[in-house]
């Protein structure tokens, strides 16, 4: 029985590449797609509701267009703003794939072209991705992230959501530390979710707060430093300007571009990413997408 019960066509500035970003999502086992198909099943939270809807492209990378299709006529138009807002479909990244040709970027950018940031579901569960990946290789980061998400988390038409801050904050390190958790991970994990439920931390009200205000709320928390703070940002927020100077990947990644001995120092860093305001994020993104 076919559950869907509204479609929607929808129409985007190019160049816009699905494909590259149906790519980066099959890294993580807990995105449902279909690479042939290129489609996508994304779980979408408005006003705290769960829906599923799903993706397909049906355009090229120069004239990109997407079909929506979802199950509850009445939040619809809530639900795609929320689709866009997660794929980013409102960024000219004509403008910002010009700017880099000028750089030492152009040939990364050049492959690359019209690879978008993609946004994590929820401000929460983004965070909580970003704890559970401090300090760990990728694969084992995703294999923990999965296991911690099937466990408390829950499904919609095959789909999961991360569990509730409400669900996370009742844990005990205990449990966690049977998942592999180490204990100083399980014991941030826990106290970011209280922090949101006893109301000290209101991750909604940071989307609309500038970057040095996020900054400085996050910072106090236990757990959270500043790699954790700059990927928040850039992939719970959208925000286009932040280069985590202490990313392995991002060091490796510049180490390859410059044909360096070594990882290059945080001054060296910092001197190659003149040429790249204001869309460091950009940078960021396609410098992780060069090594891959």
């Amino acid at each position: 029985m076919d559950l869907f019960v509204w479609h929607e066509s929808i129409k985007i500035e190019g160049p816009y590449n699905f494909d590259r970003v149906l790519e980066r999502l099959s890294l993580d086992p807990l995105n449902v797609l279909n690479r042939e198909e290129r489609s996508v099943k994304v779980p979408i939270l408005v006003e705290d509701k769960p829906f599923v809807v799903t993706i397909t492209a049906a355009g090229s990378v120069e004239e990109p267009g997407f079909e929506l299709s979802g199950t509850d006529e009445s939040y619809r138009q809530a639900v795609i703003e929320s689709v866009s807002e997660i794929f980013q479909w409102h960024v000219p990244l004509r403008n910002i794939h010009d700017h880099f040709q000028q750089t030492d970027l152009n040939e990364i950018f050049q492959e690359h072209i019209g690879t978008p940031i993609v946004l994590d579901v929820d401000p929460f569960g983004c965070l909580l991705k970003c704890i559970i990946h401090q300090q760990l290789n990728l694969s084992f980061a995703h294999k923990l992230t999965e296991r911690f998400v099937k466990t408390f988390g829950y499904e919609i038409e095959g789909v999961l959501f991360y569990p509730k801050p409400k669900t996370v904050a009742e844990l005990t390190v205990e449990r966690l530390r049977e998942m592999q958790f180490s204990g100083r991970k399980a014991e941030y994990t826990i106290g970011i979710a209280q922090a949101i439920v006893n109301g000290e931390l209101d991750l909604e009200a940071l989307k609309h707060a500038d970057e040095t205000e996020i900054f400085n709320k996050l910072i106090k928390i236990r757990g959270i430093g500043p790699w954790t703070v700059q990927n928040f940002m850039m992939f719970g927020l959208g925000r286009a300007n932040l280069f985590p100077t202490a990313d392995i990947g991002l060091q490796n990644a510049l180490k390859k571009l410059y044909k360096l001995d070594v990882k290059p120092t945080v001054a060296e860093m910092e001197r190659y990413m003149e040429s790249w305001n204001p869309y460091l994020s950009y940078a960021s993104l396609y410098l992780w997408r060069s090594i891959e």
